[in-house]
């Protein structure tokens, strides 16, 4: 039933694009043409997706608003494998079938400079270095911090992530200008107050989702409206709840997985600038809203895909297949940035910065060494020692006097010797 439903869509969707094409007369536009007939196989090939794709793990609002999605993933990839293969030069050009704005080098906008909190200097307005960094993207880091946290479900990653990119920014500042910000700016505006109040933010509402209850009845058999309404509305909420325990202490395994997961989180947040950098996008265009918005709808599906993975591996025995979509992409859109701009990304990091990030390579291996080999090791040569001595101090017990088990062998040597003089 449902392969027929798919082929009659197909057949409706396709009369349809047809049907427009025989109305109009074709112009004789060979861009509009190309741009028109790609549209059209995209569109095609998301109605086909979104009836026959593999569910993924989310079911609610509906399977085939994920399964849209994953399609959406493919061919996002496409297009910029697509990319990939350009010349520098065609590949910033090609933006403009997209965007006729685009295709044109833009400044990037420094945040830094004058960093203080209140200037004497400026008599009409002392805290205008405030206001100037209260732009867009304040709302944007709180609204995007929020839907992280609902995706990873676990406070310490979150605040890891989040400090984790505001040293990234220190350490790649001399390469993008966009990072060159105020300490406050990094600290109090982005840390504390976007990302901190985003983060919190989400775990109450990751705690109310874990102590709501989950029992559904169907919308026709809720007598009243209010009630009606309100089925709607949690239409939109998840059908079960599952709990993220990532534990990455447990085990050597789950550890390395934790660690992926935050460098691939950091990288996917250093494409969003390096690729509007090389591709001459300005951050308030429209593309860069559609990609973080893609990435939430994509992400939420990959984390619970990992975690199923990660935590009942008999049962999911291989990763999902948008956990590895997000995976591809985020490394194509890399290599996108490396072609396209080796210059930038190969500028050298000053020397302190690489004395910083090599401590704390070394730390990072060494506590993983002493959490899952050295530790284990002493741990396990200290319960030998335990049992040794144990067995060791029962032995001496049972050969002292005042035991009642020695006191048995006693007699039974007593009469063994009585069975001799006999």
């Amino acid at each position: 039933f449902r392969r027929a439903h798919t082929l009659t869509v197909l057949f409706i969707l396709t009369c349809a694009l047809g049907y427009v094409t025989l109305l109009e007369e074709t112009p004789q536009d060979t861009a509009y043409n190309t741009k028109r007939g790609i549209v059209a196989s995209i569109l095609v090939f998301l109605c086909f997706g979104v009836t026959q794709a593999k569910d993924g793990p989310f079911s609610r609002p509906h399977p085939a608003y994920w399964r849209f999605w994953l399609c959406v993933s493919v061919v996002y990839e496409l297009f910029l494998i697509f990319i990939l293969f350009q010349t520098v030069q065609d590949g910033r050009q090609f933006m403009k079938y997209i965007d006729p704005n685009l295709g044109v080098p833009l400044p990037e906008r420094d945040y830094g400079g004058n960093c203080l909190i209140y200037d004497p200097g400026n008599e009409t307005d002392p805290f205008h270095n405030i206001w100037d960094k209260l732009d867009g993207f304040v709302p944007a880091h709180f609204f995007g911090w929020y839907l992280k946290t609902l995706m990873i479900r676990d406070w310490w990653m979150c605040m890891i992530i989040s400090v984790m990119f505001e040293f990234l920014e220190y350490s790649l500042e001399h390469q993008l200008p966009n990072f060159s910000e105020c300490w406050w700016d990094h600290w109090i505006m982005d840390v504390i107050l976007c990302n901190g109040l985003g983060i919190y933010c989400g775990m109450k509402t990751l705690s109310w989702l874990s102590l709501k209850t989950y029992k559904w009845q169907g919308l026709w058999n809720i007598p009243t409206y209010k009630g009606k309404m309100k089925r709607i509305v949690f239409q939109f909420t998840p059908y079960s709840w599952v709990k993220f325990e990532w534990k990455p202490a447990s085990s050597l395994r789950r550890w390395l997985a934790v660690c992926g997961i935050i460098f691939v989180f950091l990288l996917a947040e250093l494409n969003t600038f390096y690729l509007k950098f090389v591709l001459w996008m300005p951050p308030e265009h429209y593309l860069v809203l559609l990609r973080l918005v893609f990435f939430v709808n994509v992400g939420g599906v990959a984390m619970r895909e990992i975690y199923d993975f990660m935590d009942d591996p008999k049962f999911h025995k291989k990763l999902g297949q948008q956990a590895w979509l997000v995976a591809a992409i985020t490394a194509t859109e890399f290599l996108i940035v490396v072609k396209y701009d080796p210059y930038t990304l190969t500028l050298s990091l000053p020397f302190y910065i690489t004395q910083c990030w090599i401590l704390g390579i070394i730390l990072v291996l060494t506590w993983t060494a002493w959490r899952f080999f050295i530790r284990d090791i002493t741990l396990r040569y200290k319960e030998i020692r335990r049992q040794k001595q144990e067995h060791r101090y029962e032995k001496d017990k049972c050969l002292s006097n005042g035991d009642g088990h020695s006191s048995m062998l006693d007699e039974q040597n007593g009469s063994k010797l009585r069975e001799r003089k006999l």
